[in-house]
């Protein structure tokens, strides 16, 4: 299967397309962006049927079956699309995906779009079998330090242009919502007639998009990020997001690298005992950070607070579970708002 990024799949579609795309990645605008792109594609050369299918644990595969050896009334060709968010068509999946790679049928592009693959997922079975029938897009995030020339790429082809400040504005206000940013940028085109945007401009008409998510929390606390953590907890409450659910994150972190404290002072070495506690590749470089700042100690009271916070939201304490995060995520992120005598004296309460 070739694998190709999403900025040369545009060129790859110029030409004869392939039976089989597979387009990955856990960044929803530019996953739908791609899989638009071979749509369009397809429609351009007479696909004008389309089957999609949303797999779940239920799915019945022989559908796939019927549907790639049926004669459309309709148009002599077509896509058959799978959403699997998860990645994983289980067994089944699995098996009918591998027949289907053996012997695509003419006429027909099956279109598969899931969320990001790990290595797991690009060594079974099924992904082998799509290997040599067709094409993988993968489709990676745009992190922080690619995001204003995304943005800047992304003003040129709408027509604008604008200056390194307001670009720089428009970055700090979407935090890496691409969706947000380009729905800004729609909004720009409307209220420009000579197409330049300054930064006075992007300041009026730019609303507030930022994604808050608890993931991005639990990041910026690792990092020390205290300020930048506090303003995603606010969020998150503002957007209606439950107390459990930033819990679960934070204290999934903490216990994380509590193991890991833990094994590196048996004598263990600090990247072993990441791996050993299960922290993923990616991560390993802020959670080393986070290790080398906070102390086996400072970890096990993170840990005692994140059960009072627990008790707070069960109703076992009487305290407001929101006021209790921000003091968990302050304590996280290295900011001392009690000493630790007063956090353990108010746990009892």
């Amino acid at each position: 299967m070739a694998k190709l990024r999403s900025d040369q799949l545009s060129r790859a579609l110029s030409g004869a397309l392939a039976p089989i795309y597979l387009v990955s990645g856990d960044e929803p605008l530019l996953v739908q962006e791609a899989s638009d792109a071979i749509r369009n594609a397809a429609r351009e050369q007479e696909y004008s049927e389309r089957e999609l299918h949303h797999i779940d644990p239920g799915f019945d595969w022989g559908v796939l079956h019927a549907s790639a050896n049926s004669l459309s009334l309709f148009a002599s060709k077509k896509i058959i699309e799978l959403r699997i968010p998860n990645g994983k068509p289980g067994d089944k999946g699995s098996r009918a995906l591998t027949e289907y790679a053996s012997a695509p049928p003419e006429d027909t592009i099956l279109l598969i779009v899931t969320g990001k693959l790990d290595g797991t997922a690009q060594r079974s079975k099924w992904y082998k079998a799509l290997e040599g029938a067709g094409a993988h897009v993968t489709i990676w995030p745009v992190d922080a330090a690619q995001l204003p020339r995304w943005i800047g790429a992304r003003l040129q082809s709408a027509g604008l242009t604008a200056d390194s400040s307001a670009i720089d504005l428009l970055v700090s206000r979407v935090e890496g919502n691409l969706l947000a940013a380009v729905q800004e940028i729609e909004k720009l085109k409307l209220l420009t007639d000579d197409g330049v945007i300054t930064s006075q401009l992007m300041a009026s008409v730019v609303a507030d998009s930022a994604r808050y998510d608890i993931f991005t929390l639990a990041d910026k606390a690792l990092a020390g990020d205290a300020r930048g953590a506090v303003k995603s907890l606010h969020g998150l409450r503002s957007e209606g997001t439950e107390a459990p659910a930033v819990l679960w994150a934070l204290t999934r972190d903490i216990r994380q690298l509590l193991q890991c404290a833990q094994l590196i002072q048996q004598g263990r070495h600090k990247d072993w005992a990441m791996k050993q506690a299960g922290v993923w590749a990616k991560r390993q470089a802020i959670m080393g950070t986070a290790l080398n700042r906070l102390s086996g100690g400072q970890l096990q009271l993170l840990l005692r607070q994140a059960n009072g916070v627990d008790r707070a939201i069960k109703g076992m304490r009487n305290a407001s579970p929101w006021d209790e995060l921000l003091d968990l995520v302050l304590s996280f992120s290295g900011v001392v708002s009690l000493k630790p005598a007063n956090v353990r004296l108010g746990l009892k309460l």
